[in-house]
């Protein structure tokens, strides 16, 4: 069944300000240069075929929640089935799951810490350990959830597996809603969603039909290398503009505050913005939000985004690019894996060859960037209900 392919696992943990140090500062199409994706000559621009999706024999299908990662979870069937049939009931439903998930993790907890120095104390620990272990599968699920109903807002569906979009070897994304998936960005954001397609992909703004749509062959395992990596980078961008909106905003009000003002004046900012920056246009609970614990370029601000990213340091860097969570970081790797990988193992071919398009592939990192972005949204949401596990 296998035909000799081989199977690969890749990892996030390791490369994370990497990742996104590289794709700031690349200016080549440095992916195809190394011929990651393929052998064909057509150099940096790489152009794909589609096969139109009124196929009878093509299997990817847009509808419903056909996502790649189905809900595991009681939680997350739960909130599928509400976003399904009821979607105006959706965040009451998150609400009441995550406010039941905090108060059965803490619960264990508190049973844990009163039986210690008893001869129960090794049972209600094995219990906490276990109810942990649940209650983050559950959030991971109600995140995933939160991303789809994120999707659905702007009418774009997640890319089901990619093994039901196979036709004779050939991958079909059909529509590819390239103005839905810009369309969340500001024009600040979307210049550098631009400028990365054309680092990994060689995508020209004025492409024409023939580039879009001529054959490529294209190594999967690199294919999810570069939607994770992209991921990261839409969650990246989401956490930089935030803050690069809220420094220009505070350096109006007074350019001479010092530091410790600077951070109380930045979180009474977050607070008073409501829907323009809180995700899902709401928030609840005490916890503070972690904007205010990357640490701030107290000195003058650049205008552009670009430049402003730009000049982060290391420490500065790996803040905004690594996810804060470990519920987040799982997520990443559950949805590439789901999309990418083999249907029964979960791990991706390192050596299994697609036939693709330079529109599909565009449709796919947009759609991975976009999916970076939503991610940084749940994951504030969640977080004002829930205790998330520090990454």
């Amino acid at each position: 069944m296998d035909c000799g392919l081989s199977y690969t696992k890749i990892s996030l943990h390791q490369s994370l300000p990497l990742t996104v140090k590289t794709l700031l500062s690349s200016s080549t199409c440095s992916v195809f240069n190394n011929s990651s994706f393929g052998t064909s000559s057509v150099g940096c621009r790489r152009s794909l075929f589609v096969v139109a999706t009124g196929s009878s024999s093509s299997k990817c299908e847009f509808g419903g929640l056909n996502t790649p990662l189905e809900p595991a979870t009681p939680a997350g069937r739960l909130l599928s089935t509400v976003l399904l049939n009821d979607r105006k009931y959706f965040h009451v439903a998150v609400q009441k799951q995550l406010e039941q998930l905090a108060y059965e993790r803490d619960e264990a907890v508190a049973r844990m810490n009163l039986s210690l120095g008893s001869d129960e104390a090794f049972l209600h620990r094995r219990i906490a350990e276990v109810k942990e272990l649940e209650c983050q599968a559950s959030v991971e699920d109600i995140m995933y959830m939160l991303i789809s109903y994120k999707f659905s807002g702007i009418r774009v569906h997640l890319i089901p597996r990619l093994s039901k979009c196979m036709y004779n070897g050939r991958l079909e994304i059909w529509p590819c809603k390239d103005w839905e998936l810009e369309s969340i960005h500001s024009c600040e954001v979307l210049e550098m969603v631009r400028e990365h397609l054309t680092t990994v992909l060689g995508w020209k703004e004025k492409s024409n039909v023939a580039d879009n749509w001529t054959p490529t062959e294209v190594q999967k395992f690199k294919l999810c290398q570069v939607y994770a990596a992209s991921v990261l980078y839409g969650y990246f961008l989401k956490s930089a503009s935030l803050r690069h909106h809220l420094e220009k905003k505070l350096d109006h009000i007074n350019p001479y505050l010092d530091i410790a003002c600077y951070n109380q004046l930045l979180l009474s900012e977050i607070r008073s913005l409501g829907s323009e920056i809180v995700p899902f246009g709401c928030i609840s609970g005490t916890q503070s939000t972690s904007v205010g614990q990357i640490p701030l370029l107290h000195e003058k601000k650049q205008d552009k985004l670009k430049y402003y990213v730009m000049n982060f340091d290391p420490e500065t860097l790996q803040m905004c690019a690594k996810p804060k969570s470990k519920e987040a970081l799982n997520l990443i790797e559950k949805h590439s894996y789901a999309l990418f990988g083999d249907k029964n193992t979960g791990l991706v071919a390192s050596d299994e060859v697609i036939l693709t398009s330079l529109a599909s592939l565009k449709r796919i990192v947009l759609e991975a960037i976009a999916f970076g972005s939503f991610l940084w949204d749940a994951e504030e949401y969640v977080r004002t209900v829930y205790k998330l596990k520090e990454n």
